[in-house]
């Protein structure tokens, strides 16, 4: 009796073996769980945004778009303008109109389909690193769109930017040096402009016309370091 029992215990233990059940492990739960946020819509989600600027004596309806949690509808066609039904965020206190009805009271507001990440460059800001050294490189950095746009998905994201870097050159010294100088090319030369400056030099600054032009172009930044820098 007990090798029967004992080559039950055996079969099982094989069997087992040949078909383990598939428990993922926490790592794998918890990037399961973020790409699952990631994609997931919900209005009901907790915002980790400021709402420290949000009114709180005013009507629901009169609220920023900063101020509110909406429910989106991912199949809706890009770039279209579409209605979102919106509640106010936690924290923040608003009247109710009295004098609608309850289905009247929603905060409706009209956007475009897209993404927070879709949306345009002037219409998120992102942070600035340094530390770059080409102005045709690019990093990585967390952008973020602006408060009064609303968007699909996460309001923070990766994106590349360009590398705006610098040499130490100030706009203000050369401007200084062009206007004083400059008919001699000394604010050619300090940019690093030498062919340009030494022209600018035996031409007496082109008879003083292009003294003027160099001061009107480094005047409205058109006019930079030669090696692509700028200024600070």
């Amino acid at each position: 009796m007990s090798l029967i029992l004992s080559h039950i215990r055996i079969t099982q233990s094989s069997v087992n073996s040949n078909n383990p059940e598939v428990t993922p492990t926490k790592l794998e739960k918890i990037s399961s769980d973020t790409d699952r946020s990631a994609v997931t819509i919900n209005s009901s989600s907790k915002s980790s945004s400021d709402t420290s600027h949000c009114p709180n004596d005013t009507l629901c309806t009169d609220l920023p778009n900063s101020c509110l949690q909406c429910t989106y509808n991912p199949q809706c066609v890009y770039g279209a303008e579409i209605n979102v039904t919106c509640v106010p965020k936690t924290n923040v206190l608003c009247h109710a109109d009295r004098l609608k009805t309850a289905a009247q009271n929603e905060i409706r507001r009209t956007m475009v389909c897209r993404y927070c990440y879709q949306t345009e460059r002037w219409e998120h800001g992102c942070e600035q690193k340094g530390g770059c050294n080409s102005i045709d490189s690019q990093y990585k950095t967390n952008c973020t769109v602006h408060p009064e746009l609303l968007c699909m998905g996460h309001r923070t994201f990766m994106k590349k930017i360009p590398c705006n870097w610098t040499q130490g050159y100030r706009w203000s010294t050369t401007l200084i040096l062009s206007i004083t100088i400059g008919g001699f090319g000394a604010d050619r030369f300090f940019l690093g402009h030498w062919q340009e400056g030494i022209g600018k030099l035996f031409s007496f600054g082109g008879l003083g016309v292009w003294t003027l032009i160099d001061v009107l172009l480094i005047s409205l930044h058109y006019l930079g370091p030669a090696d692509g820098s700028l200024y600070i």
